[in-house]
Formats: structure tokens, C-alpha cells, sequence
């Protein structure tokens, strides 16, 4: 799970900014900009802050970066595992959580990225009742300065 306290990194953004990498965050990796829903009905929606509080307070918790590996390769949030919206079914949900009880927290690029909201919708689908959105997503997180992990 997530062991970063608020407020105890230093901003990355500028890095990311010097490198070009910034506008990758943005947009699904394979196609145009999409803007998600600003709210999927049956979902918590958070923001960085209510994440961090979350993962601390429910270690069961599961982060899905719902991104390609294309775009996780630029770095993901600590602890997230990789799954990505077009593998999102009830089966690859069930491997990685079990039941529907399961507390699951999904995010992707930010809100020009559909990734995670299908991938919400498709929890919602299979039965999940303890379903969490970051929609801000990578964007969101590191305009906070919060860093992100390379593997």
C-alpha cells in the first residue's frame, strides 16, 4: 500500500516538464484525449488526499492503474497494480480481489483519460460494492507533488 504522508515529497513536475513527459499523462497512450464523467453512479470518487487516507486506513485496499503499459512505464503510484480497462473483466477482477466485498481503487492518466472510469463501470458490473475512483489520476498526483514509481 501507499507509504508516502502528505506533504513529505518534493515536486516532480518540473522534472517531467523539462523531459516532455508531462503531456503524456494527459491522454490514453494509444488514442486522442477522452474526458471521463465527472462522476459514475455506485462509485467514490476521491482525490489524492482522500487516497492516501484510504490506503492508510484500509490495508486490503487494491489500487488498479488501469493504463496500458505504455503509459505505466512513465510511473504509476506505489503499491497499484497493473490492469488495464480493455483486461478489466469479472475473471481478472476476481483473480486480483477475490470477492465483491473487496475494497478496489482505480485510477489512470487523469481526466482526459477514459481508462479508469471504464474500468470502474466494469467492477460496478461484475457485483463490486466497495468501488473507488481517482478520476484526477496521474495528473492530479503529481501536480501535488506526490512521486511516482518506475519498475
Amino acid at each position: 500500500n501507499l507509504l508516502i504522508a502528505a506533504g513529505s515529497v518534493r515536486p516532480v513536475r518540473g522534472l517531467l516538464l523539462c523531459c516532455g513527459l508531462l503531456s503524456c499523462i494527459a491522454a490514453d497512450a494509444d488514442g486522442p484525449p477522452v474526458v471521463s464523467p465527472q462522476r459514475i453512479e455506485g462509485a467514490r470518487q476521491l482525490d489524492a488526499e482522500a487516497m492516501i487516507e484510504l490506503a492508510t486506513a484500509t490495508p486490503e485496499l487494491v489500487i488498479i492503474d488501469s493504463r496500458v503499459d505504455a503509459s505505466r512505464n512513465y510511473g504509476h503510484i506505489e503499491g497499484s497494480l497493473s490492469l488495464a480497462d480493455v483486461d478489466t473483466d469479472c475473471a481478472s477482477l476476481e483473480a486480483l480481489l477475490g470477492g465483491p466485498d473487496a475494497p478496489v481503487l482505480f485510477y489512470c492518466n487523469g481526466p482526459k483519460c477514459g481508462r479508469s472510469a471504464r474500468a470502474v463501470e466494469a467492477a460496478l458490473a461484475c457485483g463490486y460494492r466497495s468501488v473507488y475512483w481517482f478520476r484526477g489520476g496521474v495528473y492530479e498526483w503529481q501536480t501535488k507533488g506526490y512521486p511516482l514509481l518506475r519498475d
